[in-house]
């Protein structure tokens, strides 16, 4: 089949749509091109030198806009930065030119036995003073090698740390302190902040799950958010008890729409990403989804169709 040569980027509205670009649509989404504006991947999938999944990436940057999101720097690590991952990654920006580079606020790398271990897992942070030196010193680090802002996003916590009120900064006003000090920008998920409001509301910590996220949004600082998240949710009980897995294996469920919908008018016409990681389903399911984006942020935002 003759390669087609018009790139399928959408250039007919203000609010950019993309989705999380995952192996089993690689080949299929190639091939028909749908009607996106940018396609996400995750950074450490791509950090081999050269073989067939940079080879398919850089296929895919010569169609649309490629942003860069990272599982593995551990932004929040008082054990300091891993420099090979970073070397890594600074060579996959520089050779793909992202439109944007994120990575979460959270740690995995730590000092075990006089050596750095890495638990491969996102795990949050205190919200408090010393946690945001560590975090913003890392993230300034990144930035001042990439020579370009990182996106830092929010995270869904299955367990929370017990510090002193005194010392302790709401997670709002904790990124917004992040974004002030370092020039970084948020990337918020609104999945995880509902997650981890259905979390509290069953530990007893939250009256009522979707005012706690009203609020959170209302916190953060609107010049300081640059792309949106969403994606679905399970519940999973068990002899232990139950809890909300942000496990992006389904549809976005209606509370974190309307969510999503506050934050558009709390942020504007800032780039969407549909994510689906786990249980992914036929290319058209996640299109509709992202369809749905498009035409809740055209709504919302009052943008022509």
């Amino acid at each position: 089949m003759p390669e087609k040569s018009a790139p399928a980027v959408r250039t007919d509205t203000p609010m950019a749509v993309g989705v999380g670009w995952r192996h089993p649509h690689y080949a299929q989404l190639l091939d028909e091109r749908p009607a996106l504006d940018f396609l996400e991947v995750h950074s450490e999938n791509f950090f081999a030198a050269g073989g067939a999944a940079l080879a398919v990436l850089e296929r895919a940057r010569a169609c649309y806009p490629i942003s860069l999101h990272g599982v593995g720097l551990s932004l929040g690590s008082a054990a300091g930065l891993d420099s090979w991952h970073l070397d890594q990654l600074a060579g996959l920006v520089e050779r793909v030119e992202p439109v944007r580079v994120s990575d979460h606020a959270s740690f995995a790398r730590g000092l075990f036995s006089g050596g750095p271990v890495h638990a491969a897992d996102l795990l949050p942070l205190p919200f408090t003073r010393e946690a945001l030196d560590v975090l913003a010193a890392n993230v300034q680090r990144v930035q001042d090698r990439l020579k370009r802002p990182l996106l830092v996003e929010n995270l869904s916590a299955y367990l929370q740390w017990h510090a002193s009120p005194a010392d302790t900064l709401a997670e709002p006003a904790f990124l917004n302190a992040l974004a002030q000090r370092t020039g970084c920008a948020l990337l918020i998920d609104v999945n995880n902040i509902y997650v981890n409001a259905l979390n509290a509301h069953a530990a007893g910590l939250c009256a009522d799950p979707l005012a706690a996220c009203r609020a959170w949004l209302c916190q953060i600082d609107p010049g300081a958010v640059g792309e949106l998240h969403l994606a679905g949710h399970c519940h999973v009980s068990d002899v232990h008890g139950s809890i909300v897995i942000d496990d992006h294996g389904s549809r976005v469920c209606a509370p974190v729409w309307d969510l999503y919908c506050q934050a558009l008018g709390c942020f504007g016409a800032v780039p969407t990403l549909m994510e689906w990681d786990t249980n992914i389903p036929a290319l058209a399911v996640l299109l509709d989804e992202a369809a749905r984006a498009r035409a809740l942020s055209q709504q919302t935002l009052q943008v022509p169709a």
